[in-house]
């Protein structure tokens, strides 16, 4: 008995063998653990570094936490968007709890806006993704998505002023306070414009109309998360909806090359850097200085990069190896740094104070048919135009209908597709500048 009970004993695993074969974002655990304590240990001695290394070291800790939690909880890792929307909702709750020093959001803060953390994660997408696709495929891609994000429009208002007639407002309020705001790029380049518009074209408050706008956008963000989450889970199910990240139903085209992966070295990871700084720069100037826009129409500095590097791939100014380093620079920003980038994302950009106080019943369904009518939209004018529905939807749909930038990084990876940002941005800053156009022509007729 003694010697069965004790190789029972022997063979049964330790708690330090269990422990070590715990790993958070990669890292085992005790070696976490060790690292969890410098952040706390900064945190209760209020000591963490004002700077983008502190930053970073913040934001990379309580990321991966919150990360492998919101990945494997039940339910929530499926429907609601999984790891990034856990992290971010979390991190904006920290804050509105009051939880986290003013160092540390001010750390973070800085990392996301003073060194515009955002700009060089979305640029960096942006030329990856678009130099990653086939250059026949890009120009027909682009060119039937212009149309798509017209359908979602319609699909859009279709549904608000159906929502209006069940709850008693008037057409002219629910295209004016629901669906423009809602599709209109988000809020720098949508609802803060949209005001500056009602207030030159009817004479009305642009103040008042701000605070109506920015709530009811809010609300469109959160359901356009979940329903990117939904749509993800719906393409596993039927996969004849879906491209699994491929906007366009390739089998349709022929495009006259066959794939094939170049051999890469470091360099080219560093070239790929460099050409989403310099397109960047070239597209700052444009649009802050050099060419801004036309009238009373902005064009953001993303549109321009879509549109420069697009320009460069269909030259065909980039070797094969240039393009694959630039696609792997993309792709370690999108799946390794997008963890630190959501806790980012919910200290700097994120208000629930502002979420909770526009959550209205009348409100939520309203702003809900609105999204799921850019969702029918962009899946119907998406297929006629050879796209995926599942994919059209979210990039043309939820991307017209969210918070702009960082909603279309929450809607991508709520619905695990980050390589579609060219197309959200698209969505986001061309489609916005489509719904200002539109929104000048609605107010003159309304007021």
């Amino acid at each position: 008995m003694n010697e069965k009970t004790l190789r029972i004993t022997s063979d049964a695993p330790s708690a330090h063998s269990l422990l070590s074969q715990i790993k958070i974002f990669g890292i085992p655990f005790h070696l976490f653990a060790l690292l969890f304590l410098v952040v706390l240990t900064a945190h209760i001695t209020d000591t963490l570094p004002n700077n983008i290394v502190g930053g970073f070291c913040f934001m990379f800790v309580v990321g991966a936490i919150f990360g492998e939690i919101g990945k494997r909880l039940p339910i929530f890792n499926k429907y609601i968007g999984g790891a990034p929307v856990m992290i971010f909702l979390v991190a904006a709750w920290f804050v509105h709890m009051g939880l986290l020093t003013q160092k540390e959001i001010t750390a973070v803060s800085d990392v996301m806006k003073k060194t515009d953390f955002l700009d060089l994660f979305i640029a960096v997408l942006i030329t990856g993704s678009i130099l990653a696709v086939n250059r026949k495929l890009l120009l027909r891609s682009l060119v039937g998505y212009i149309p798509t994000i017209l359908a979602a429009v319609a699909g859009a208002s279709i549904l608000g002023i159906l929502g209006g007639m069940i709850f008693g407002i008037p057409v002219d309020r629910i295209m004016m306070l629901y669906v423009l705001p809602i599709m209109g790029g988000g809020n720098g380049a949508g609802a803060i414009p949209l005001s500056e518009i009602y207030e030159s074209v009817t004479g009305g408050s642009k103040e008042q109309y701000y605070s109506v706008a920015i709530a009811i956008l809010t609300i469109a963000n959160i359901v356009a998360i979940i329903a990117a989450a939904v749509l993800n889970g719906l393409g596993d199910k039927i996969p004849s909806l879906t491209g699994n990240g491929e906007l366009l139903r390739k089998s349709k085209f022929d495009v006259g090359e066959k794939a094939k992966t170049p051999t890469i070295t470091p360099r080219e990871i560093a070239i790929g850097l460099m050409l989403a700084a310099c397109v960047y720069t070239l597209s700052a100037s444009l649009s802050k200085h050099i060419l801004p826009g036309f009238g009373d129409i902005k064009i953001h500095t993303f549109a321009y990069m879509v549109i420069i590097v697009a320009l460069i791939n269909g030259a065909g100014l980039c070797s094969d190896e240039i393009k694959e380093g630039a696609k792997c620079l993309s792709s370690f920003f999108s799946k390794q740094l997008l963890w630190v980038l959501m806790v980012g994302v919910g200290i700097a950009y994120t208000d629930l104070g502002e979420v909770m106080n526009a959550l209205t019943f009348t409100n939520v369904i309203i702003a809900a048919l609105i999204v799921f009518g850019a969702i029918f939209g962009a899946a119907i004018g998406g297929w006629m135009m050879g796209f995926y529905p599942v994919e059209s939807s979210i990039t043309a749909g939820l991307c017209m209908a969210n918070r702009g930038g960082s909603g279309d990084l929450e809607v991508l990876a709520a619905s695990n597709r980050m390589n579609l940002l060219s197309y959200a941005q698209i969505s986001s800053r061309l489609g916005g500048g489509i719904v200002l156009i539109i929104a000048s022509v609605i107010f003159g007729i309304f007021m």
